[in-house]
């Protein structure tokens, strides 16, 4: 489904030099079918469905839990918007289908382990491990719903759409009026008032408003208790049987709540996630990948940024975003350059520390190790200032390395740009 503008909340694209690249935030992302079965266990009503893995699953599964049932909703897992409108690399068209009950093991077994491309996937895709078979249900309205966290208001925040189905930006411009936010007091939490004012903005056709009322409040306990930071159904669907069903799901969860949330984060997949940002999760490292040509090892969010944008200034691209923070280990930073250097499309890494509590004795311990674990076939240029800059550029002095020493920022990117057209 697409997901529109809540999307950039969580995952963005942009080009540089001509290149797509993918910048994510750190927040755990679920499969629909996952957020379907947390839902249920919050009483919240969602179609009857079933997640499997192979053909044989799929006959097993139509066979004990769809009997009756003559059509099926056929559904591609992957953790990205746009499946029904995605393609697959095998020419396959859409990732969501109805079909006839006889029709959905041929189709499955034409999605599963096969490359999914939507607009939010970039070119690359992704593999397709699940397919989630739903009953078909008969809908009447489809309405738009989510809860998000809201900066203005410092809490959660309600928004509702009569209108649903498609993305959220094209129904803010199409229907701006009919639009419904509903800002959430954090320490009272929902009220009845609250939930009735986000029904009569959602405005069901056939649904019990009390009911309706219910759900919405249902929804916010779990996004509260769970620690979603977005809670997405698009659509929220009324059917002919008179009750309000999330006919989609999509949830994302604080990763800073992962000590508290253990049984959620289980359900973490990293095989939809870039196996660079699975390493470096491993290894307690801020790393986030992106598609350039200079690998970037910094201390400190604000320096990475900084360093990023001063590569593109000099006519380069970032490879990625990788903070080692201050408290790094001399295995950490070993570990780092293993990240780096495992991206093929990295021609050169730049370092740029400033030894605050990072000491730069350290980080060079930790290239000269990573040196003799790791071939480096790329050209090396180190940045070093701050606490224990003599030790560390002793280290490296007496390592025998060829490296490219820089005596600060702006001299540094030129250099790592440079080396790469050399």
């Amino acid at each position: 489904m697409v997901r529109g503008l809540l999307n950039k909340l969580v995952s963005r694209s942009l080009t540089v030099a001509g290149q797509w690249q993918q910048q994510q935030l750190r927040r755990l992302n679920i499969h629909e079918y996952q957020g379907a079965e947390l839902m249920a266990e919050y009483g919240i009503n969602v179609p009857k469905g079933l997640a499997v893995a192979s053909v044989d699953e799929v006959k097993k599964a139509i066979q004990d839990a769809f009997p009756d049932h003559k059509e099926l909703v056929v559904k591609s897992q992957i953790l990205a918007g746009g499946r029904g409108l995605g393609t697959f690399k095998s020419g396959l068209k859409g990732g969501v289908h109805i079909v006839k009950k006889e029709e959905v093991e041929d189709l499955a077994g034409k999605m599963l382990g096969q490359i999914l491309v939507t607009k939010q996937t970039g070119p690359q895709g992704k593999i397709v491990s699940k397919v989630y078979l739903c009953e078909k249900l008969s809908l009447v309205n489809e309405m738009y719903f989510a809860i998000m966290l809201d900066r203005k208001t410092a809490g959660p925040i309600i928004i509702g759409c009569s209108k649903g189905g498609t993305s959220i930006e094209d129904l803010a411009e199409k229907y701006p009026n009919m639009i419904v936010k509903v800002p959430i007091d954090v320490f009272d939490g929902i009220t009845d008032e609250d939930a009735a004012k986000v029904v009569d903005g959602l405005a069901p056709k056939v649904a019990d408003r009390n009911d309706a009322i219910e759900q919405v409040k249902k929804l916010y306990k779990l996004f509260c208790e769970s620690d979603c930071t977005l809670l997405e159904i698009n659509p929220l669907a009324e059917t002919s049987g008179k009750q309000l069903v999330a006919a989609d799901a999509k949830l994302n969860f604080d990763d800073n709540a992962a000590f508290r949330q253990k049984e959620i984060f289980a359900l973490r997949d990293p095989t939809q996630e870039d196996p660079r940002e699975v390493a470096a999760a491993k290894a307690d490292l801020n790393y986030i990948g992106l598609d350039g040509e200079i690998g970037c090892m910094v201390n400190g969010a604000g320096l990475a940024m900084a360093t990023m944008d001063i590569i593109k200034l000099h006519g380069g691209t970032p490879a990625n975003f990788l903070d080692v923070g201050g408290n790094a280990s001399e295995g950490q930073v070993v570990e780092a350059f293993k990240i780096l250097t495992s991206d093929e499309k990295v021609k050169a890494i730049l370092v740029n520390i400033f030894g605050g509590i990072m000491k730069c004795d350290v980080i060079a311990s930790g290239i000269v190790n990573a040196a003799k674990q790791v071939a480096l076939k790329v050209p090396v240029v180190v940045r070093l200032e701050g606490t224990n800059v003599d030790q560390g550029k002793r280290i490296l002095k007496e390592s025998g390395m060829t490296l490219i020493t820089a005596e600060d920022l702006d001299d540094a990117a030129e250099k790592a740009v440079k080396a790469i057209a050399s």
